[in-house]
């Protein structure tokens, strides 16, 4: 396995190194077409991805379609909920989840505590777009409602959580929406499914995500019909956002629902692994900025996992899974990437002090 992995490894860097130069020539001609999955909720790091997927909202580089909770808790809907109204983007869809997996107790629920915010008066700290989460779509019938509104391979879905969604729009039949069959659907609209998810470099070592919902998971990635990329628990953890920085650089905002999120979940100051953030940064960015790498591409491979949620990645050159990998560098590249977006005063709080 230790022979196989160098091989993979080299071939990676290679292929990192033509994406980087393709990069330079090919030139998106409009944003980027994403749907955000999320277990938002269980830990920080979902809250500063949806910052950073806001983030290239401003700059025009996406158009963010929809955000999907797959954690059953109304705070979770709630807090997405706030940050839609707060970045200035209302009208983002919001899809929930019921009876997937429970996960309640997992963590400190950052999520719930911001939307319990409250004024000195009673009234929510932070504004809101509906008064009742409970009301708002299924993730399942909302991704076949926005996908069939889309051209043919044009989306990419960003998935940081569990698979239960992804699995179950795979099984939906044809509706009012589409005539085809959930499978075919993804088939036709989607370019490619990045994910953060698995542990690649230690096959005993069971990853949260996956074990969360592993028939979910086994399903997404043995059937999933487009490209699957996977940003590793490795990689994350290897990137830590600063905790000084959530302190230090936030201070032309009263009251930021990520800053309070990142001060709920653990006693400050803290720093925290910015797994779901690579898999965004990927799926936006690339393996690169310009001359600035930030990833390897492990792959092509098969992905599976074993009941307990451990992952088993076989190479295969006809496959079409992969995963990323990053060296000490292109850590610190992701990091400096991270810290120059986060701290970015969001337009629509810029336009209005105008």
């Amino acid at each position: 396995m230790k022979r196989i992995f160098t091989i993979a490894a080299i071939a990676a860097a290679a292929l990192a190194s033509v994406c980087c130069r393709q990069a330079k020539e090919e030139e998106p001609s409009g944003p980027l077409s994403i749907i955000f999955e999320t277990d938002m909720g269980n830990d920080v790091d979902d809250a500063l991805a949806l910052d950073l997927l806001y983030k290239y909202m401003d700059e025009g580089r996406i158009n963010l379609l929809g955000v999907m909770l797959n954690k059953v808790e109304y705070g979770a809907a709630e807090y997405v909920d706030v940050a839609r109204v707060w970045y200035g983007y209302p009208d983002v869809p919001i899809g929930i989840i019921k009876e997937g997996a429970d996960c309640s107790t997992d963590a400190v629920n950052y999520a719930a505590a911001v939307a319990g915010l409250r004024n000195e008066d009673g009234t929510p700290l932070f504004k809101r777009g509906v008064e009742d989460c409970s009301t708002l779509p299924l993730a399942v019938d909302l991704y076949r409602k926005i996908l069939s509104e889309q051209p043919d391979g044009s989306v990419t879905i960003v998935s940081t959580g569990f698979s239960t969604n992804l699995a179950r729009l795979l099984d939906t039949p044809a509706d009012e929406y589409s005539e085809l069959c959930g499978k075919d659907l993804v088939a036709a609209k989607v370019a490619r499914l990045v994910t953060m998810a698995g542990c690649m470099l230690n096959e005993t070592s069971p990853e949260y995500n996956i074990t969360k919902d592993v028939p979910s998971a086994r399903k997404v990635f043995s059937e999933w019909p487009t490209e699957v990329i996977t940003s590793p628990f490795e990689v994350g953890i290897a990137i830590n956002y600063p905790g000084q920085s959530i302190q230090d650089d936030f201070g032309w905002a009263e009251h930021h629902p990520m800053v309070e999120a990142y001060k709920a979940y653990l006693p400050m100051p803290y720093d925290r692994p910015t797994w779901d953030l690579t898999s965004v940064l990927y799926a936006v960015e690339g393996v690169c900025n310009g001359d600035t790498p930030y990833f390897n591409v492990v792959g092509p491979g098969s992905i599976d996992f074993t009941d307990t949620g451990c992952t088993i990645f076989t190479p295969d050159p006809h496959a079409d899974r992969y995963y990323l990998s990053a060296d000490s560098l292109m850590c610190a590249n992701v990091l400096g990437r991270f810290k120059e977006k986060m701290v970015l005063e969001p337009a629509a709080m810029a336009s209005s002090e105008q």
